[in-house]
């Protein structure tokens, strides 16, 4: 499986991004998937995640009322919608999904780097 994360760069304070999270390869393993961001210095952590039929989300409080996270299985991709962006936010963002087989660890993608500065 390889996951392809896509559209980050640099955006004033208050503006908007959309992230997009394209998975190939074996997708039948697929489960949940989701975003996690690290900025610098500090921890990678969870930011929103997105269940196997999309119907159940989670996001970190942070976050909550300004992103939106979706997905597509027709082509297995996964969205993050950034809005009222902060500097805060600046980090670099990375999808990860989940294998249905719980014993096997996820899978992430490459990083894609956000950057919210005026």
């Amino acid at each position: 499986v390889q996951l392809q994360a896509s559209g980050g760069g640099q955006v004033q304070p208050g503006g908007s991004l959309r992230l997009s999270c394209a998975a190939s390869g074996s997708i039948f393993r697929l489960k949940g998937m989701g975003w996690y961001r690290q900025a610098p210095g500090k921890q990678r952590e969870m930011v929103a995640t997105i269940s196997a039929r999309g119907d159940s989300t989670e996001y970190a409080d942070s976050v909550k009322g300004r992103f939106t996270i979706s997905r597509d299985n027709a082509d297995m991709t996964v969205y993050l919608q950034m809005n009222s962006l902060k500097p805060e936010d600046t980090a670099v963002y990375y999808c990860i999904a989940e294998q249905w087989l719980a014993s096997m660890p996820p899978y992430w993608g490459q990083g894609t780097l956000v950057t919210v500065s005026s």
